[in-house]
């Protein structure tokens, strides 16, 4: 999954019906290029292109505290929250909403939230009855009933559960076990030694004790608790595997009966675990990682009952945080955003309800938003765009050097059998069993979590829907799904800020839609995780063995070059991690050019603002990664995210391509040149 292109939604017009008339022509010509005027001339193009194409706009757009980052992607979520904000508040307005309709769920969902004197009353009173449970635990068996019980609930400690499709036979569901439990990002948060996770360490020991104070325990109590939870948390993540070694689906794929869980983990009694999360007859588990649960079963006859209820009941507190009181809240805030993001100030609460309602009924607000915001036609524009990128993909992969026929004609089929879901769905996810009300956030909160659960249950037993889809038209991403060889593309990625009104060169609609968006996701079906599926989304293995050398040591050099690349201080990127995303934006931005190429501007020589097509081209691709964080966003971004920050996703796959050489005059010398021994060409 890419972080997407942000396309601005407020009063743009859909790219292929934009009018072509002289005097719309005319007002077009004088407005200002945001290609062109980003650009900081005082940096060369051949030693940061990322800051070249875009730090124009960075000088005069700082950070604002309320953000981790700011640039394209902010920009336009200011933009389509506002649109978000009407359906939201107009929604809440209408106090004679049908029960039940969707606009009665939004509005009231959103009206909950706003209701801050209600919040404030209610305190922590919502978790109550959640705690009075965990103070009741007695025993092992009723730790296990209630750690069940708060996975229907969504909270999941000890470990992560889920019915999710069986990698190895796409047409069913399974009943998948993974490693969880820990409250800091990632396991290496627990053992890094260099002075920043240090701090963060301690932080997070003083935030988990302010959180149990502000729920009402002592002060010296709430520092016991704190030491407590982290040295068990800390136990826990010993057996965690690093985010790096998480990306092989075979190693993650380890499929048993009950039976043989049972005896991998025989203290959780699956059976009975099982029927409380409300499955029955199930007849096999993936277990993710075997290892986390045999040193499961060692911890959970060693650590002592009291300092579970203990770890449950921070479950609860850390994972309710943002719906209950400001107290609690600010200090979620302070470690969460300020700690681990460096954001020091807090957004406006109309903002941060937008954001929870669109989060939490994604699906009921993207029905207002197509029906009210989504140009026509958006879904055809789409389709056509990535239908040229996927043609190219198939000349490019025919005219491989390195790849036998044999291996050309499956990747070929698998090509040609990417399902391309863009704009919206065709049908909606039914909410209607979802109980939404004025009278409490939290419990609108938690029914949401709880439906959300309940829909995952109800697949398990049927066959799979390849019609759903993971994101809704107003959210700016975009992503391929391996299990069912698709992209998703939603609606929103149709717009192109800053030609608002007027129709984009293809330079930009093949920077930003074609490369950045349908090339990188379509790569994604080719990078080291998604090669391992086939044309169905089956697990399997479709490569030669002679094939699967050659391409395995290709992404071993783009994961040598990007670990290469320093952050901060000394601070490197895992090019382990990030293969995936730094494989896909390679090829998206070769295959965004190639198709570039085969339109009229591609093939003229005609220039806008001085710079030839080629080097506009590149210039759009660079727009569309323009963004800047503090540097503390990026130091967790590298500790737990596979994504590469914005700037490396511009100056690294663009250091491989011949393409960008020519039309930089990039020579040796040049910090973006690279020897060509060292270049990676994959796709």
């Amino acid at each position: 999954m890419k972080k997407a292109i942000l396309f601005t939604a407020a009063g743009a017009l859909l790219l292929s019906a934009c009018s072509h008339n002289d005097k719309k022509a005319e007002q077009a010509s004088s407005v200002p290029d945001p290609i062109i005027q980003h650009i900081d001339s005082s940096i060369s193009p051949k030693e940061d292109f990322f800051r070249f194409a875009n730090n124009t706009w960075f000088k005069q757009n700082p950070i604002p505290s309320t953000e981790s980052n700011n640039g394209l992607w902010k920009t336009i979520q200011d933009t389509l929250n506002q649109s978000i904000r009407k359906i939201c508040e107009s929604s809440a307005a209408d106090t004679k909403a049908a029960k039940g309709s969707n606009k009665q769920k939004i509005g009231d969902f959103y009206f909950s939230g706003m209701d801050t004197a209600s919040i404030e009353k209610a305190g922590i009173t919502p978790l109550a009855e959640d705690m009075a449970k965990i103070d009741a635990i007695k025993n092992m068996a009723d730790l296990l009933a209630e750690t069940a019980r708060m996975q229907t609930m969504a909270f999941g400690p000890l470990y992560g559960f889920a019915v999710t499709r069986d990698d190895k036979n796409s047409e069913k569901y399974v009943v998948g076990l993974y490693q969880v439990g820990l409250g800091l990002p990632e396991r290496d948060y627990y053992f890094n030694t260099d002075a920043l996770t240090v701090s963060i360490r301690k932080e997070y020991v003083k935030h988990v004790k302010a959180m149990f104070q502000l729920v009402g325990t002592d002060e010296k109590t709430a520092e016991k608790n704190a030491n407590t939870i982290m040295t068990l948390e800390t136990t826990l993540a010993k057996s965690c595997r690093k985010m790096e070694d998480l990306r092989d689906p075979y190693k993650n794929y380890n499929k048993m009966s009950v039976a043989q869980v049972n005896k991998l983990i025989p203290t959780i009694k699956w059976d009975e675990t099982l029927q409380a999360l409300g499955l029955k007859n199930v007849d096999s588990i993936v277990v993710g990682q075997p290892e986390f649960f045999t040193s499961l079963e060692t911890n959970l006859k060693k650590i002592p009952l009291a300092d579970w209820k203990l770890y449950l009941k921070w479950n609860l507190i850390d994972g309710s945080a943002v719906f209950l009181n400001k107290a609690i809240v600010s200090e979620d805030f302070n470690f969460n955003s300020t700690v681990l993001n460096g954001i020091t100030k807090q957004k406006p609460r109309w903002k941060k309800m937008v954001k929870a309602t669109d989060g939490m009924l994604g699906d009921l607000i993207g029905q207002v938003y197509v029906e009210e915001y989504c140009p026509k036609g958006t879904k055809e524009k789409l389709l056509e765009i990535g239908n040229n990128i996927r043609d190219v993909y198939a000349e490019h992969i025919k005219t491989l050097d390195w790849m036998s026929d044999v291996t050309k004609q499956k990747a070929l089929s698998k090509l040609n059998k990417i399902n391309m879901k863009v704009g919206y769905p065709d049908k909606w996810k039914d909410l209607s069993s979802l109980e939404i009300s004025r009278d409490s956030y939290a419990k609108n909160v938690m029914n949401v979590m709880k439906w959300r659960y309940n829909y995952m249950l109800s697949k398990y037993g049927k066959p799979v829907d390849r019609t759903e889809w993971d994101m809704q038209p107003q959210t700016y991403n975009a992503y391929y799904n391996p299990a069912n060889n698709e992209i998703v593309v939603p609606a929103c990625n149709i717009m192109v800020p800053g030609f608002e009104g007027r129709m984009p060169d293809d330079a930009v609609l093949y920077g930003i839609i074609g490369g950045s968006t349908f090339g990188h996701e379509i790569t994604h079906g080719f990078d080291d995780q998604g090669s391992k599926y086939d044309e169905k989304g089956n697990l399997a293995d479709w490569w030669t063995k002679e094939d699967k050398e050659k391409f395995e040591a290709k992404t071993k050099l783009i994961v040598r070059q990007f670990d290469n690349y320093v952050v901060l201080d000394s601070l490197h990127l895992k090019g382990a991690n990030s293969q995936g995303e730094n494989i896909a934006d390679l090829g998206g931005v070769i295959m965004g050019f190639e198709a570039f190429k085969k339109t009229k501007q591609g093939q003229s020589k005609d220039m806008i603002g001085g710079y030839t097509p080629e080097q506009r081209y590149f210039l759009a691709y660079a727009y569309a990664w323009m963004v800047n964080n503090t540097d503390a966003s990026l130091a967790k971004q590298v500790m737990s995210n596979e994504h590469a920050p914005p700037a490396f996703r511009v100056n690294g796959p663009l250091a491989d391509v011949e393409e960008f050489y020519k039309a930089f005059d990039v020579k040796s010398g040049d910090k973006m040149y690279r020897e060509d021994s060292v270049r990676v060409k994959i796709w």
